[in-house]
């Protein structure tokens, strides 16, 4: 038995299991789907090997999700399960799941005393996925084998079959889809199995099959993709030259991916980890100088933003859209401050959120030390302010993770003094002592701790100093 055969006689056997039935395109993505989970042969040079038990098993396994895309993720999932009781207690001393469908298309005592085996993929335990029962007749009386996921040790020990009730053991899930597959469907699968062992005859079809996998592996090939690689993906808002398609391009000696903006994705930078030897945070700093020359050369904003590792090929990064507070009754009721140091402090406070939700965490911290400043002249005074208040944040968010990340960058220095030699001196000037480099990923990611302090900080400040209150409808 062929893959390409084996298609097509499971098209026809689903046939009435539903009032509409999957096409032979839906059958071609499941089956896709499975070959790059390894459940089936894959390559078009793979094409004429024939088909074990375990690959049919498989097979019918990726006809459970009800999305076509699962089919590998799910019959991976199945395949796993094992019988309650142990093999003692399982249909025919199957180990497996895959085993028990095995053991249907060879032996025709088993498929006799075969009724049906029930099929889901729902969460069938905390985090734990899959479940299957075998209904069949042993010794004149009707038996059930249960099959649960091989996390489930204790339930493998001999005994446990006993006392194990699905309905209470296995319904993890509010809601739970099942697939079942009857006596009748075994029969005529084996009857098919043996006339392709019988009646050899090539693949059905030209293997167009393989020509979407075959132009994907040509195009990471293009991409530098190999085995092992682990990518970092990086969206960019941008207004710098960005190659149409996506391209592979040498900077230094790094190799990047550049991938376009669509409809649904934001341009994007793409780094192998492994391929050019470097941690996140290096990376992160490369892409940052990456796109520091294109800021240069094009004199126009390059801005890195959100995005995450570990897939072993590039992925395209997908659009924000995130949630934002609506109210069914909106109720406003403020005026515009009379003092104009409020003015300007609540004009600082929005230009450093902004900043600070858009990658300008410099830029962040320095609007947040100015907000101090407004009633807080020179150094001294304003040190002073962030001696005090810091004490007083620092005693009022006690196990604050932010609170002990910042504590953990000051070391030894006072942290009053760690924010204005540190923060504000660093990223205010570029004198010999202020080197804070905004490309360096350690550097942003402590400018992020500090500046998440700091937020706090002139928080309170606006609403001790100006009596700012922060209800939409306070009529202030």
């Amino acid at each position: 038995m062929y893959a390409k055969n084996l298609a097509r006689i499971l098209g026809l056997l689903c046939q009435n299991s539903d009032v509409s039935y999957s096409s032979p395109q839906e059958l071609d993505q499941r089956f896709e789907s499975m070959r790059r989970y390894g459940q089936l042969p894959r390559g078009r040079e793979r094409r004429e090997e024939k088909l074990s038990g375990q690959h049919i098993a498989a097979a019918l396994f990726g006809l459970v999700p009800m999305h076509p895309g699962w089919a590998g993720h799910v019959a991976t999932v199945l395949s796993g399960l094992r019988p309650v009781g142990g093999t003692a207690a399982s249909f025919f001393m199957a180990e497996t799941i895959s085993d028990a469908v095995a053991v249907l298309l060879k032996d025709k005592a088993a498929r006799d005393s075969f009724f049906r085996i029930t099929l889901t993929v729902a969460e069938t335990g905390v985090n734990s996925h899959g479940g299957a029962e075998v209904v069949y007749q042993r010794d004149g009386q009707k038996r059930r084998a249960y099959f649960v996921p091989k996390a489930a040790v204790s339930l493998f020990a001999p005994g446990r079959e006993v006392d194990f009730d699905p309905d209470r053991d296995r319904m993890n899930a509010p809601a739970m889809r099942e697939m079942s597959f009857t006596q009748e469907f075994f029969r005529r699968l084996a009857r098919e199995c043996d006339r392709a062992e019988r009646y050899p005859e090539p693949p059905e079809g030209g293997g167009s099959e393989y020509d979407a996998e075959e132009a994907e592996q040509e195009r990471y090939r293009k991409l530098g993709v190999r085995n092992g690689s682990r990518f970092l993906h990086v969206g960019v808002d941008n207004q710098v030259t960005w190659p149409k398609n996506e391209r592979l391009v040498t900077f230094d000696q790094y190799q990047l991916i550049l991938m376009p903006k669509t409809k649904d994705h934001v341009q994007s930078v793409h780094i192998d980890l492994t391929a050019n030897r470097v941690d996140e945070r290096t990376a992160m700093t490369v892409i940052n100088r990456f796109l520091s020359v294109m800021a240069w050369c094009d004199d126009n904003f390059a801005i890195a933003q959100y995005g995450w590792s570990g897939n072993p090929v590039p992925v395209p990064v997908t659009k924000q859209d995130l949630a934002f507070t609506t109210a069914h009754e909106y109720i406003f009721d403020r005026k515009i401050p009379n003092s104009e140091e409020a003015r300007r402090a609540l004009a600082l406070f929005r230009e450093a959120r902004n900043a600070q939700e858009n990658g300008f965490v410099s830029y962040s911290v320095l609007n947040y030390y100015k907000i101090i400043e407004i009633r807080n002249h020179g150094k001294e005074a304003t040190r002073k302010w962030f001696l005090t208040n810091f004490g007083v944040l620092q005693a009022s968010s006690k196990g604050d993770d932010d609170i002990s990340r910042f504590l953990a960058l000051c070391g030894n220095e006072p942290p009053h003094k760690y924010i204005h030699d540190s923060c504000r001196i660093a990223v205010a000037h570029a004198g010999k002592n202020s080197k804070s480099d905004p490309d360096d990923a350690n550097e942003i990611l402590r400018l992020h701790t500090a500046a998440r302090v700091m937020h706090r900080l002139a928080r309170n400040f606006i609403e001790a100093e100006f009596g700012t209150s922060d209800l939409m409808y306070s009529g202030d």
